[in-house]
């Protein structure tokens, strides 16, 4: 009732069109933890933001507060609250009074605990828009509560507060949104049985920081400049940071479950990575293509490794977990509060351009940029002195979008006047004059064009705005979501015991946090001794790499890293010792998940690797087409061909695709890779065959119980395989046994049962197909990893 007067004497006052006849339909805004931190410092302001900028819309509003408190201290502490808004400095005083005045009384709290509380509120808002014969446009649900508690939520939404058919509903979620790629599927999975992908909007405030959200616009409107230069060619580096001066404290229960990278980087710092690395779409108005783009960025990322990143934890953060945990005195945290992350994009644009993510809490200072450092290639033969340093060739070339704080104190955009002056949107950015005595970067303000928004504006206010508005394109799809998290677990599965290096905080910190890329991958530069968090934990760096004999045959055992970093030397040694006796080299290589890491290991650190005097052949193939993705050749040419310059003419993928048809026997396919072999391989002796091992004893296409290419005179052979794709095609194992070297790498906790039963059995080929490997004339080595081994 109260509701309805309030309604009724906005419309009455003029400040909305009259009630029914100009009315573009009711929007219910109802916000979930209205009393919480967030709803305080910024939810509210937001949702009157929206108010002041859409009462003359068209749309009439009520705004429903609501948390689990009951009602009377509910209502006490929302409106405590709204009672402090503040409108914009630009608003006149008397329309803003008027306005607040408005809005709390359009404003009401509800406790919302039970379906029924659930039900009420539907029926109220029914009834309102009934009796004031107003037809509903839609509904907004913001979740400014715990993820735990949105399922729950989403169920009583569903099933009881769902507007009517013809009205849209958007649901607003806040992060975090997982903890890894199991828990964010999980999540996604439970509210997809509730809501539809559209209804959904994942707020990432980062995207309504002015100068992150005006990245994609700024690429859009300076085409003509940028076409020829944003790319691997001209950009030098890119750096995404975010520095805070403040610790965790008051945070602990969340930020030790989480940690730095969880909490910034796999968020805001991708979001605004996938702004610079996504191609344009043809039309920026239609967010279903910007989404598709930025999705099409994140499959060209390279996948991380432990190496891609450093870390540390500033000192004070031990007690403060200790404190406000409870913990024991000899509890050790490995939650980083520091990080630095190496990322590359293999696409086309970008491949080779380092990208740098680093965030940190009890750091110098506060601030947040993303710089785009572009390759200088002039040569100033005039002293700078003498010359016009405004458009000096021999300057830096740089583009930054200043998020905020730190030496300017506002959201900007610069570009060095040596590159271009950009095409800025007048309405909403504006041309800065700089001081004179501040630097950035190195450079004076005067060596950049600087533009300022016109009117800043708070990042939630932005995004209530959007959600309003319903540009998808500002917040998080369920896609965008899982193929962060598919980028990022990997990472932070393979550090969660990794020394963290401690740093005082602030200005102590000096060099201690600088690092420096090595070899595609990421080190503090300062060689401080980096201390043991836990020195009663084995950690990897304690283990030495283990030589002994397995089978009796040459082992080598480390962690799954080491152990890698060491076959792919080993390879390279064979290649390059060949290479310079025989003038070539052959190497056959198997398929499957386990060398996929030393593909990769290959093609990025091993530059003197002898490619262009490199045969490589498969050890066996999967009868499928070879651009399948189940395909062995398949898998190798994404992790390893495409990334080095081998000859074309050196490649030879198993013939399993002929006349159109998978491994037909009539085909022939198995005697034209045989012939291929004699042709080009000396004495049919592979220099180096590179096996794995199956968890039932098979190795390259060679299964148990089956005498399918254990003996004879065939090298090349059809096989059956008990998983499929069943069909398959081998090197046999006399040809095998024929080569120069083999070695069998055996990788993970999975292989540690077959392991041990190796090194228990003797040569029994048709029971395990993996003990009848034993070169004639060459040597076999294992390569093992701890978990294989010891389990």
């Amino acid at each position: 009732e109260m509701l309805r007067r309030v309604l009724c004497a906005v419309l009455f006052m003029g400040a909305l069109p009259s009630l029914a006849e100009g009315s573009q339909g009711h929007i219910s805004v109802v916000l979930l933890g209205a009393t919480g931190d967030l709803a305080k410092k910024y939810l509210w302001q937001g949702l009157f933001q929206l108010y002041m900028d859409q009462v003359s819309s068209g749309h009439s509003f009520t705004f429903h507060g609501a948390a689990l408190t009951a009602l009377e201290p509910g209502q006490r502490l929302m409106f405590d609250v709204l009672k402090k808004l503040a409108c914009p400095p630009d608003e006149a005083p008397n329309r803003c009074a008027v306005l607040k005045d408005q809005f709390l009384k359009l404003s009401q709290y509800h406790q919302l605990k039970t379906a029924e509380n659930y039900t009420a509120l539907n029926r109220e808002i029914e009834t309102l828009l009934r009796q004031e014969g107003l037809k509903e446009a839609g509904r907004i649900f913001y979740f400014s509560v715990p993820p735990f508690a949105y399922t729950e939520i989403a169920r009583h939404i569903n099933s009881s507060c769902r507007p009517p058919p013809g009205a849209w509903l958007r649901v607003v979620l806040e992060k975090p949104f997982g903890h890894d790629l199991q828990s964010a599927q999980q999540l996604a999975a439970e509210l997809t049985s509730f809501f539809r992908e559209e209804e959904m909007y994942r707020v990432d405030h980062y995207l309504g920081k002015q100068a992150v959200a005006h990245i994609l616009p700024f690429r859009d409107q300076n085409r003509q400049f940028l076409d020829p230069v944003w790319n691997r060619q001209h950009v030098e580096r890119v750096e995404i940071v975010l520095k805070e001066t403040v610790d965790a404290r008051g945070r602990i229960s969340f930020y030790e479950q989480y940690g730095v990278i969880r909490d910034v980087l796999q968020n805001h710092l991708t979001e605004a990575l996938m702004f610079l690395t996504m191609e344009l779409p043809a039309n920026m108005s239609r967010a279903e293509e910007v989404l598709q783009c930025k999705l099409q960025a994140f499959q060209s990322l390279r996948g991380l490794e432990k190496n891609s990143a450093v870390l540390g934890q500033y000192q004070a953060y031990a007690s403060q977990v200790q404190e406000e945990l409870q913990k024991a005195q000899d509890y050790i945290s490995t939650t980083p509060t520091f990080a630095g992350v190496l990322v590359h994009s293999d696409s086309l644009r970008w491949e080779g351009v380092p990208f740098l993510l680093t965030s940190g809490k009890a750091l110098d200072e506060r601030v947040g940029y993303v710089r785009v450092l572009f390759k200088n290639r002039a040569y100033c033969t005039q002293s700078e002195t003498l010359r016009d340093a405004g458009h000096s060739q021999c300057k830096a070339k740089q583009i930054i979008f200043y998020i905020g704080h730190g030496a300017l104190n506002t959201p900007a955009v610069l570009v060095s006047r040596n590159l271009f002056r950009p095409v800025m949107p007048e309405g909403s950015w504006r041309e800065a004059v700089g001081q004179s005595d501040l630097h950035i970067f190195g450079q004076p303000l005067s060596d950049y064009y600087m533009y300022r928004p016109v009117k800043e504006r708070d990042a939630y206010s932005v995004l209530i705005s959007n959600i309003y508005h319903g540009r998808k394109d500002f917040f998080i799809t369920t896609e965008n979501l899982l193929a962060s998290w598919a980028f990022w677990t990997p990472l932070l599965d393979s550090i969660s015991y990794q020394p963290l290096r401690l740093y005082p905080g602030g200005v102590e910190n000096q060099h201690l946090l600088d690092f420096e890329m090595v070899s595609g991958e990421l080190a503090f530069t300062v060689a401080e001794p980096v201390e043991l968090l836990n020195p009663n934990r084995v950690m990897p760096s304690d283990y030495r790499t283990i030589q002994s004999k397995f089978r009796q045959s040459p082992l080598v055992s480390a962690w799954s890293e080491d152990l890698i970093s060491q076959l792919a030397t080993d390879i390279e040694e064979t290649a390059r010792r060949t290479v310079a006796h025989s003038g070539r080299f052959h190497l056959a290589l198997s398929g499957g998940s386990s060398p996929v890491v030393l593909f990769q290991r290959l093609a990025r650190h091993h530059y003197a690797f002898p490619w262009k005097h490199t045969h490589i052949w498969l050890v066996d193939e999967r009868c499928v087409p070879l651009s399948d993705t189940e395909s062995n050749f398949f898998s190798l040419h994404n992790h390893l061909l495409q990334n080095i310059r081998v000859p074309y003419f050196n490649v030879h993928p198993m013939p399993v695709h002929l006349n159109q048809r998978l491994c037909v026997e009539e085909d022939r396919g198995t005697e034209l890779y045989a012939k291929e072999i004699v042709a080009l391989v000396a004495n049919t002796s592979f220099d180096l065959v590179l096996l794995g091992v199956g968890s039932d004893g098979h190795t390259a296409s060679l299964f148990p119980r089956s005498d399918n290419g254990l003996e004879g005179a065939q090298a090349v052979v059809l096989t059956e395989s008990p998983v499929k794709p069943h069909q398959r095609m081998s090197l046999s194992l006399p040809l095998i046994n024929k080569a120069r070297q083999v070695f069998v790498l055996v990788l993970g906790k999975g292989k540690h049962d077959i392991t041990t039963l190796l090194s228990r059995v003797g040569h029994e080929p048709r029971k395990w197909p993996v003990s009848g490997v034993s070169p004639s004339s060459g040597q076999l080595v294992w390569y093992v990893d701890y978990e294989a081994l010891l389990g």
